[in-house]
């Protein structure tokens, strides 16, 4: 199946949420102490997609929030020079910075990130700052789990969603679960069940899953499908439910299944590669491809992201990820299951 946006809307894709800065060690091999010095890139985790949507050309906006200073110039210039529209970037009014994220590479498959969030700006984003035109005109409009961890951050999304709703903009939840954001487990529930139940995509691992739902750790968990079921009963086209190394599966409203795998490529670090396959499956949707066409570039992309530096500068381009693709043909990672097949 495919899923259908109305094409009269003027943009392709707002995003809503968390914009940060990212500190990537230009010594790898080495833990955090160790390490000299750093290159800064944009980051968080829907301005990366925010710059991987608009890199495969596509209409992008940001609804958000920076510091009121250098490092909120930098962001706003670095969306304004790759053409993603920042009419309704806001500034912090009580001295609220940026969140800083400082990554470490120890190795090809250890890596960790070490973050900087109290009183952040992201967070800062208020109900008020959002227009109910902007997302009327949006075919799409991506919410980060992330940003309902705290008033008025969270207030400002669920508007966003009911805008959306009322405006037939369809609803991406990228779940997208920090721990340090969050005061409860019960607190987390809440405002998830309540984005995911107005979704049309869902993108996250079982993990997040469950803290959707509120599964207990020592209960017995209900299979993939079950879960994917109840999303789609309430509306969603496509539910997405990942297992880390275990690969993914993709569950659509027509009762397919699809199994996703990683391809086999030298990692540089174990971050940024969610984004990139976000952003691709994304393009692949507003492109009319069927799911298994979107997912085979979304993992694509992912890879080459992943092998990469940084997050937001490595975003590929349409033809960058097709010839990875075809470098590539021998590798299946798309593979059609039966509905209840799990990992």
């Amino acid at each position: 199946m495919s899923i259908s946006f109305d094409e009269r809307k003027t943009r392709d894709v707002v995003l809503i949420g968390r914009v940060t800065l990212d500190f990537n060690p230009n010594e790898t091999n080495r833990t955090l102490d160790k390490v000299e010095t750093f290159s800064m890139y944009l980051g968080g985790s829907p301005g990366n997609m925010a710059v991987g949507i608009r890199k495969l050309g596509k209409e992008v906006g940001f609804i958000g929030c920076v510091s009121d200073d250098q490092f909120g110039d930098f962001v706003l210039n670095y969306f304004k020079e790759r053409g993603i529209d920042t009419s309704q970037m806001q500034r912090a009014r009580h001295g609220e910075r940026i969140g800083l994220t400082f990554t470490e590479m120890k190795s090809e498959t250890e890596s960790s990130i070490l973050m900087y969030r109290d009183e952040v700006a992201d967070l800062a984003l208020r109900p008020e700052d959002v227009s109910e035109d902007y997302i009327r005109e949006a075919k799409i409009l991506i919410i980060s789990g992330t940003a309902l961890s705290k008033s008025p951050s969270r207030e400002a999304c669920l508007l966003a969603a009911q805008y959306a709703k009322k405006h037939g903009t369809r609803i991406l939840f990228d779940i997208d679960y920090r721990p340090y954001s969050w005061r409860s487990k019960k607190e987390i529930q809440i405002y998830y069940s309540i984005l995911a139940g107005m979704a049309d995509i869902i993108i996250g691992s079982r993990d997040e899953v469950n803290l959707t739902e509120g599964l207990a750790e020592e209960a017995e968990e209900p299979k993939d499908h079950v879960l994917a079921e109840k999303y789609i009963a309430q509306g969603a086209k496509i539910v997405i439910i990942k297992h880390g190394k275990k690969g993914s599966i993709a569950y659509t409203a027509d009762k397919k299944a699809y199994k996703v795998e990683s391809y086999h490529i030298k990692l540089l670090k174990s971050f940024g590669g969610g984004d990139a396959y976000g952003s691709a499956f994304v393009y692949g949707l507003l492109s009319g491809w069927e799911v298994p066409d979107a997912l085979q570039h979304a993992t694509a992309h992912a890879a080459m992201v992943v092998a990469s530096h940084s997050c937001s500068n490595a975003m590929q381009t349409v033809e960058a990820i097709d010839a990875f693709m075809k470098e590539h043909a021998e590798e299946k990672v798309i593979t059609e299951l039966g509905w209840e097949a799990g990992l």
